[in-house]
């Protein structure tokens, strides 16, 4: 009764008729990486009922493409395959630079101490008036 599923399974004598590798599980793994980017993404933008590109989304894309690079290049030798990998991490990496980079600008509220855009004047949780850091350091000019 079973036998349909062994034989769907293991075609051919190899799971899933895939001849599996080392390098074989190394492309996969990257391609699940890769592909993990969607869900991220969809689960922040349902969160908050709002297009969001997580710092996560840009991580998991700088990493599935550098695996997918490797695979391509140390394995399938395939120019076409090792040309779609080779620069596509030039605008990951510049994504998670901007994205520290506005993370760190966000200011912290001196009455709640929720962290707040940047370009926001007072707190969205308590009202409070939000100084930016070099506001705070300049003297009066009393």
């Amino acid at each position: 009764m079973m036998d349909w599923l062994h034989g769907w399974v293991f075609y051919h004598g190899h799971f899933l008729g895939i001849e599996w590798g080392w390098w074989k599980v190394v492309g996969w793994t990257g391609n699940a990486i890769f592909s993990s980017r969607f869900v991220v993404q969809w689960y922040a933008t349902e969160k908050k009922k709002q297009v969001v590109v997580p710092g996560v989304f840009w991580w998991l894309s700088l990493s599935g493409s550098l695996v997918l690079l490797a695979y391509s290049l140390f394995y399938k030798h395939d120019s076409v395959f090792i040309f779609s990998f080779a620069f596509s991490w030039i605008p990951y990496v510049r994504n998670l630079i901007i994205h520290h980079r506005h993370a760190d600008a966000h200011l912290s509220c001196p009455d709640c101490g929720t962290r707040c855009p940047p370009q926001y004047n007072f707190c969205f949780a308590c009202g409070a008036r939000l100084v930016p850091p070099e506001a705070a350091t300049k003297p009066s000019k009393n």
